[in-house]
């Protein structure tokens, strides 16, 4: 079994690439820079949860959008029938549409004629972004699908550029901002402690504009054409006239600076030529008249117009600090949205806490990486330094690939490449038990090394693929850090096949070849399991499938009562972790929390000090707004008590968001049962594939009341341990149903029975061996991860009990019973089958 030379040299330069990729990571930038040129100086991108920093994702507000489009679109309907010279009696919004009277008939046609001009094509379908239609004398002009759809799409590219000079502004080093979908966009600020600012930042549309007040006394009613405005700061309200005297478009600078006078802080304003002009025409004609300066709705300033203003250029003042003046300045200068962006996710970690996060991920991916090798040395002796040696490759082209696409490494990602280093020694497990099988039946080194392969690798490619439907929908499904875990767990899945299937197989050939051996010995160190075992594992059949029905019932009770815990991903709210300066008093804190008007707040102290507290507000009533004014004054509350608090994590989702993530999360579970049920059907027979999802859903059901039991935080972490689960139980169901196929084409008059009794024995050990193997790499984690990662790592540990114990207790008994219920069918219909023949 001589692997072609061309194969072996492919097979070094495709590593060395890969170790090259991931060598950066193990410098500091300094000492990075001191290296030669041709050494890569990219290292993996940190995510916000481990470097620290801001994440908020903020919606296009599609109905402000369609409404300022109406507005628009009303002015140009009524100046293109004055122009035409078109009677209409009324034009008017109405039922989210124009309508329009046409008193003369005869010019009915033509208003029609002249309106539908007005409609142009979009898209590249061509379709109309208007529809003009007729009943009576009336004419609807609406705005189509494709138009809003076009007015959107134009919106959200406007305001990511616009959100990106405001960004600037601010000065945050490395910022992301991307699209996401079709009517949000995702930014994240590294470093960046407290968002509060960058959120009004964002937020705000910044549509300035200037308008004229109107003559009223006080108590007098409000005359069309005239809107009562508040005053930024005060409240106040101003009778604003509805009709804009100058547009805020012309303004070309905006600059912080202070009153030469008074040395208060305000804002200097320039406009471009037109501005100026029409600026200077204002002023001049309204001489004495308060002008006010609108900014999204409220005043600014109205200043009385003392003397006419030819400059181009003016100040707003009133009662600014010095902050304020920054930020109104920047966003004049970014120029205005095209219309209100909202945050309904917000989430921020302190450099701190990431940190902290860094080392526990560092030192506990040490812990259970020595743990599987200790393992596997202990399982196959020398031969277990070659499946080590395989694993270590394995994980330094996990950081090398990580490095060339240029993924985000999260703290998931982190558990991922942890939990991957237990599922890459499934496949070296897989083909070692095989060998030394196959090295008992006699045959020479080589025989058995490439039947030992041979054998053991369809049930791999099966074990496998179920990983990676579970994997896939979780990267489709996720959002945010679940995705880093998706693509690490993915990246390990297609690695450990090129390292524990083509490295390990050159490698234990080259070790044949070198040492002349003529048979293979893979003994263990430690002998764990007797040589041969022959349980009778079917005579529990009921006892197994009765216990499994109990806890599944059980899970079921638990999760109508006390039901799931649920996190912030799925209900919504405020999430705040704090440490506080000295131990924190929590019947203080809740008793000045439950003063600020937020509704139910919980507290909760985690980590291992008496000062880190978590604080759980409820969603609040009133959308996405009102989640962020709860946020801040959470923050203001808690400041006011502790001045030295730190903000280690603040994550904030709003009701969409949050109906969103629990619909993706039920989605990705159902389809991945699914996607397996059809796999497992092509892949096997049908019997096999409805024991293994009726498995599935007991194994499913009983991580449900785990997580209930112990009242963990299910939120996308948990849906992630959860995938993770179904995976890895398929995953070991594939490896006893591979072996059963085997054997029923192998021994095709044995009973049943005996052949699935077989079967087990025969895999008996790697499916122990598979598990201890994986709780060794996550046994750590669960330990000492603490609370960042409990909610994922604790029911892994659970999990993979559950599902090793399912393969054989559980999955085996229902695929005996629905191999009896066929076999006595088959009986009944060739017995009732005219001219059979009837044994008396």
């Amino acid at each position: 079994m001589r692997t072609p030379r061309w194969v072996v040299v492919t097979y070094v330069i495709l590593i060395l690439a890969g170790v090259i990729a991931a060598l950066p990571n193990m410098f500091t930038p300094r000492q990075l820079a001191a290296l030669p040129g041709w050494v890569p100086k990219r290292q993996i991108t940190l995510g916000l949860d481990l470097q620290g920093g801001s994440h908020l994702v903020l919606e296009v507000d599609a109905a402000a959008l369609k409404t300022d489009r109406l507005r628009s679109l009303l002015d140009d309907v009524r100046g293109t029938l004055r122009k035409e010279r078109i009677d209409s009696r009324s034009a008017r919004i109405s039922s989210g549409a124009i309508t329009v009277a046409i008193d003369n008939p005869d010019q009915l046609a033509k208003a029609q004629e002249v309106l539908g001009g007005m409609a142009t094509p979009v898209g590249i379908s061509g379709q109309r972004d208007l529809a003009i239609t007729t009943d009576g004398n009336l004419i609807k002009v609406a705005l189509t699908d494709a138009g809003l759809d076009d007015r959107l799409d134009a919106a959200l590219t406007q305001s990511l550029e616009i959100v990106r000079q405001r960004v600037d502004q601010v000065g945050v080093a490395e910022p992301t901002i991307q699209r996401v979908g079709t009517n949000r966009m995702l930014v994240q600020l590294p470093g960046l402690q407290d968002p509060t600012r960058l959120r009004q930042l964002l937020g705000s549309t910044a549509k300035m504009s200037f308008h004229l007040l109107a003559n009223t006394a006080n108590g007098e009613p409000v005359p069309a054409g005239v809107t009562m405005l508040p005053d930024a700061k005060s409240g106040a309200q101003y009778p604003v006239e509805d009709r804009i005297a100058l547009d805020g478009e012309h303004l070309t600078d905006a600059r912080a600076g202070f009153d030469q006078r008074t040395h208060e802080p305000l804002v200097t304003f320039r406009f471009d030529s037109i501005g100026a002009r029409k600026f200077a025409e204002i002023t001049s004609a309204n001489v004495g008249r308060p002008f006010a300066i609108v900014l999204d709705g409220k005043v600014l300033s109205a200043p009385v117009i003392r003397e006419p203003i030819t400059g181009g250029s003016g100040q707003i003042s009133g009662s600014f600090t010095v902050e304020e003046t920054a930020t109104l300045s920047a966003l004049l200068r970014a120029g205005a949205l095209p219309a209100p962006l909202t945050v309904i996710e917000e989430r921020t970690v302190g450099p701190d806490l990431g940190g902290d996060v860094i080392k526990m991920g560092i030192y506990t991916g040490i812990a259970g990486f020595a743990a599987v090798v200790l393992f596997m040395v202990a399982l196959y002796g020398s031969w277990g330094m070659i499946a080590n040696f395989a694993l270590l490759l394995h994980l330094i082209l996990t950081f090398g690939v990580l490095n060339i696409i240029g993924a985000t490494l999260t703290l998931p990602g982190i558990a991922g490449i942890i939990l991957g280093i237990g599922f890459g020694v499934d496949a070296n497990i897989l083909i070692n038990e095989r060998i030394r099988e196959e090295a008992k039946k006699g045959l020479s080194a080589f025989a058995a090394l490439d039947n030992g392969f041979k054998r053991a690798y369809s049930t791999i490619v099966d074990a496998n693929v179920t990983s990676l439907i579970a994997t896939g929908l979780l990267f489709m499904f996720g959002s945010g850090p679940v995705k880093g875990f998706a693509v690490t767990m993915f990246l390990g899945t297609c690695l450990s096949m090129f390292t524990a299937v083509s490295v390990t197989r050159i490698l234990m050939a080259a070790v044949v070849r070198r040492q002349k051996l003529k048979t293979i010995r893979i003994e263990p160190l430690v002998r764990f399991f007797p040589q041969k075992t022959s349980i009778a594992f079917m005579r529990g059949r009921y006892l197994g499938i009765g216990m499994s029905i109990f806890l599944s019932v059980a899970s079921v009770g638990l999760f109508m009562k006390p039901g799931l815990n649920y996190g912030i991903d799925f209900k919504g709210g405020i999430q705040v972790e704090i440490t506080t300066a000295q131990p924190a008093d929590l019947a203080q804190l809740r008793s000045t929390l439950s003063t600020i008007g937020v509704g139910e707040v919980t507290l909760q102290q985690v980590g291992s000090g008496d000062n880190n507290v978590l604080i759980r507000v409820q969603r609040q009533d009133g959308g996405e707004v009102e989640q962020t004014k709860a946020v801040d004054a959470v923050k203001q509350a808690v400041r006011k008590l502790d001045p030295a608090v730190r903000f280690d994590k603040t994550d904030v989702v709003g009701p969409k968001v949050s109906g969103e993530l629990a619909q993706s999360g039920i989605m990705a579970v159902v389809l991945a049962a699914l996607a397996m049920l059809g796999y497992i059907w092509w892949r096997f027979e049908w019997n096999f594939a409805i024991g293994a999802i009726t498995t599935l859903i007991l194994d499913t059901t009983k991580m449900i009341g785990f997580f209930a039991l112990f009242q963990l935080d299910f939120n996308l972490t948990a849906i992630a341990a959860l995938l993770t689960i179904i995976g890895y139980s398929v995953n070991d169901k594939v490896v006893v149903y591979d072996r059963m196929r085997e054997n029923l084409r192998l021994y095709k008059k044995m009973p049943l029975r005996e052949i699935i009794d077989m079967s087990i024995n025969q895999v008996f050990a790697r499916c122990i061996y598979t598990s201890v193997a994986i709780l060794l790499s996550m046994l750590p984690m669960a330990i000492w991860g603490g609370s960042a990662v409990e909610n994922f790592a604790i029911p892994m540990v659970f999990g993979v009990v559950v599902a090793t114990t399912s393969s054989i207790f559980i999955a085996a008994p229902i695929l005996l019973l629905l191999g009896d219920w066929w076999k006595h069918r088959r009986e009944r219909e060739e017995a009732s089958a005219p001219g059979s023949l009837v044994k008396a």
